[in-house]
């Protein structure tokens, strides 16, 4: 029996169920649910204002959902949430290293946070810099680094805890487009290697060709789950862009996700 059958693969990492929240009359997140499997890449997409930063406080624990279920690996985040948060790794979409400190002091402080003790964070804090290219900067402070080599930097952190999801809130913003590109390859090799579901959610639709899934939010709704081509051919298009365009409407916020 192999690990699909036995339920390992199809068992969900991240699961959503009929998530609510609202501010007053605005329903920020209206009915959301969906799941993301070990080693899946979700692309979360919408324009600005459509529900992903609030989406991405709901499942990082900051905020708590009016109604409707989010587990983390089978822990639910409202009645278990010690447990599901420790299985979540995020980078958030402003930045929050301590400039001041060096790249290990960082990561080290965060390592502390989590009660890994010292000689347990090292070595990993060794391991995550030199796969992601940063063996050589570990002693420099972050305030010496690229935009891109932070962000590998909060990568490291968010990984240094071993989590089963990964939550990526709009990464590469401010970041020059190889940097973009980089990044991106990175985690889409990153989350075969290390089974880990990633939900990387972005305005920029040309993030989102290579994912597994794409999920389009707009005005707190889910208006398709599916594979990039699968959405293109349902449109009736040629793009990405040109789906997601029709989707929600066009105007102004639409055409700057495809910036």
């Amino acid at each position: 029996m192999d690990d699909r059958s036995a339920g390992v693969i199809a068992a969900p990492a991240l699961l959503l169920d009929n998530v609510v929240k609202s501010y007053g009359p605005i329903r920020a997140v209206n009915g959301v649910s969906f799941a993301a499997r070990p080693g899946e890449f979700i692309a979360l997409l919408g324009p600005n204002g459509a529900g992903k930063s609030t989406l991405f406080q709901l499942l990082s624990g900051l905020f708590v959902p009016d109604s409707g279920r989010i587990e983390v690996m089978g822990h639910d985040m409202t009645r278990d949430a010690v447990p599901a948060l420790a299985r979540l790794g995020i980078v958030f979409q402003q930045p929050t290293l301590d400039l001041e400190l060096s790249v290990t002091a960082n990561l080290l402080f965060h390592a502390g946070l989590h009660g890994i003790p010292r000689s347990i964070a090292k070595p990993r804090i060794e391991a995550e810099l030199s796969r992601l290219g940063l063996a050589d900067r570990a002693h420099d402070k972050t305030s010496q680094l690229s935009g891109g080599n932070r962000r590998r930097v909060e990568l490291a952190r968010a990984l240094l805890h071993q989590p089963r999801v990964l939550l990526m809130d709009e990464p590469t913003v401010g970041l020059d487009p190889a940097s973009r590109t980089d990044l991106l390859k990175l985690l889409l090799t990153m989350r075969l290697e290390r089974a880990v579901a990633v939900l990387w959610a972005t305005h920029l639709c040309d993030e989102v060709a290579d994912a597994d899934r794409v999920i389009v939010m707009h005005k707190g709704k889910l208006l398709a789950d599916t594979t990039p081509e699968k959405l293109v051919a349902a449109a009736g298009v040629s793009t990405v862009e040109e789906a997601f365009l029709a989707m929600t409407g066009g105007g102004e916020e639409g055409r700057l996700a495809g910036r």
